[in-house]
């Protein structure tokens, strides 16, 4: 089981990469987000790997760093959402996005997605909302900090937030970095006031 490729990029596909590692080229699907993080010099670079043996196919698909491989993973444990949704998903939508939208029900931000309709993202939200908690938003931030708090509360937080006029994803992010700072039973004005605070920074 291939779990890590370092090598050279040989070439760029429209969602694949080939991986030279000494002699032996290595097709890789990848994400639009790290097919544009990679260039076609012949740089060294190292994708963390899943690998998916079938019975008519070996298939590699490469992530920039482990907390997109992560994502990947929990994504394609949804009914209807193969491989190829899958990197769909994390090609348009961020961690943080993701997990905002799972958090927010938001079915519009995920069928951004080619082959995501609405009928399937409300499937995602379903199966997915409680299950991300130990899955960091992104390298300084893990959702698991915000677990001791109601999810309503942070959920009302960003809602406010919104209606200040404020971008769904920056008001998520704000309310999760400043959550753990507080008891469990902190309202959510506390919230709203240590998130705008970050905001304005």
């Amino acid at each position: 089981m291939i779990a890590k490729l370092s090598g050279v990029v040989e070439d760029i596909g429209q969602d694949e990469v080939i991986i030279d590692v000494n002699g032996v080229g290595y097709l890789v699907f990848c994400s639009s987000r790290t097919l544009s993080k990679l260039t076609k010099s012949k740089t060294a670079v190292s994708l963390f790997i899943v690998t998916h043996v079938r019975e008519d196919h070996i298939h590699l698909y490469g992530f920039e760093d482990k907390l997109e491989k992560e994502w990947f993973n929990l994504l394609t444990t949804v009914q209807g959402v193969g491989a190829k949704v899958g990197l769909a998903i994390l090609g348009v939508l961020s961690p943080t996005e993701i997990a905002s939208s799972l958090m927010l029900q938001d079915k519009v931000a995920l069928s951004q997605a080619q082959g995501v309709g609405s009928r399937l993202a409300e499937r995602i939200i379903s199966e997915l909302k409680d299950k991300f908690s130990g899955i960091p938003l992104n390298s300084d931030m893990d959702y698991s900090e915000t677990s001791t708090l109601k999810k309503v509360e942070i959920t009302d937080a960003v809602s406010a937030l919104v209606n200040l006029g404020y971008r769904q994803t920056d008001a998520f992010v704000a309310v999760s970095k400043v959550v753990h700072e507080f008891d469990p039973k902190v309202g959510v004005e506390e919230l709203v006031r240590a998130a705008l605070k970050d905001l304005s920074s």
